[in-house]
């Protein structure tokens, strides 16, 4: 294997598990779950189950999620046995979506056989966006290496010609777990119904601050809240970074990409809030709020793990 064949698997093997990523989140929002009963693998006690929006649905998606396995299962075994490059970070990488993969799908099947909670439903989401971050990162640092000339990576300076201070790295580091904390709330609406709790965007039910006391108005009024301040603390990472790296770093980059994707974000939470009326295109609309929490997630890691030099050696 070359490593411009190892670049192409590691690409589908992402694209793939962005399909598993999308998948799930059509399951949830066109409440399918339940489509093919409480039996798994098998759906309705039928390896071809019978046709029904929930059940093709449902199935799709654990026909997706085996086969992005496999693929999944193939880069992990061409990174750990073939190692054209003699670095630890891409057999991290993906060793996580290894796991990642296994574990959202053992949930996944727990939650087809045993009734789980929502609490514990929100987690999944929040596992097969770190199972898509592993393989996205796979693959940009395998397209980083077949780029080079020798076909071997030089160190990454993410703060140009001058040491990262550890500052910009925690600072990194605070902002991805509370970003997680901000998606896991977000995935636990989708699951409570609490999405429409909150009339109108940008305010809720037309008050800057909605009366408290309903379980669903809480929720819902708690992740806006939530948005706002990451929003804050992202806007506070660039300035933190711009002025402890030098001018153009990747650090920098990074982090400008990551403003914007809370920005994009935000606004995408006000097209999710609009079209809540309208199931067809709600389906849609809550399709790219998750395309872009997982772009921005797996921007905090690179910029977290970059920041921090792990895979220096």
């Amino acid at each position: 294997m070359t490593l411009q064949k190892y670049k192409w698997l590691t690409l589908l093997t992402c694209i793939g598990m962005f399909v598993v990523l999308i998948a799930g989140v059509l399951v949830t929002n066109t409440e399918s779950q339940a489509g093919c009963g409480t039996d798994w693998p098998l759906c309705n006690g039928k390896f071809i189950p019978a046709y029904t929006l929930e059940s093709m649905v449902e199935y799709s998606h654990r026909m997706v999620s085996g086969a992005v396995g496999l693929l999944v299962g193939a880069s992990f075994l061409a990174t750990v046995l073939w190692k054209p490059v003699k670095r630890k970070e891409p057999i991290w990488y993906a060793s996580g979506s290894l796991f990642f993969t296994f574990l959202q799908a053992a949930l996944g099947a727990m939650a087809v056989v045993w009734q789980q909670s929502k609490a514990v439903l929100a987690l999944h989401f929040g596992i097969s966006m770190f199972a898509f971050t592993c393989t996205w990162l796979l693959y940009a640092w395998a397209a980083k290496a077949a780029s080079e000339p020798d076909g071997r990576q030089t160190a990454a300076k993410s703060g140009g010609s001058r040491p990262v201070p550890s500052s910009v790295f925690w600072f990194s580091l605070v902002t991805l777990i509370y970003c997680y904390g901000v998606v896991y709330l977000g995935a636990y609406i989708r699951h409570t119904g609490s999405g429409g709790a909150c009339a109108g965007w940008p305010l809720c039910n037309g008050e800057a601050i909605p009366t408290m006391g309903g379980r669903a108005v809480d929720i819902a009024f708690a992740h806006r809240l939530a948005a706002l301040l990451l929003l804050v603390v992202a806007a506070a990472l660039v300035y933190f970074v711009r002025k402890r790296t030098e001018s153009g770093s990747d650090a920098a980059r990074t982090s400008n990409w990551a403003l914007l994707l809370v920005c994009l974000q935000i606004l995408s939470g006000g097209l999710l809030v609009a079209t809540l009326g309208n199931h067809n295109v709600y389906v849609f609309t809550g399709l790219l709020h998750t395309v872009i929490i997982s772009a921005l997630f797996s921007v905090l890691c690179q910029l977290t793990l970059r920041t921090r030099n792990f895979f220096d050696t």
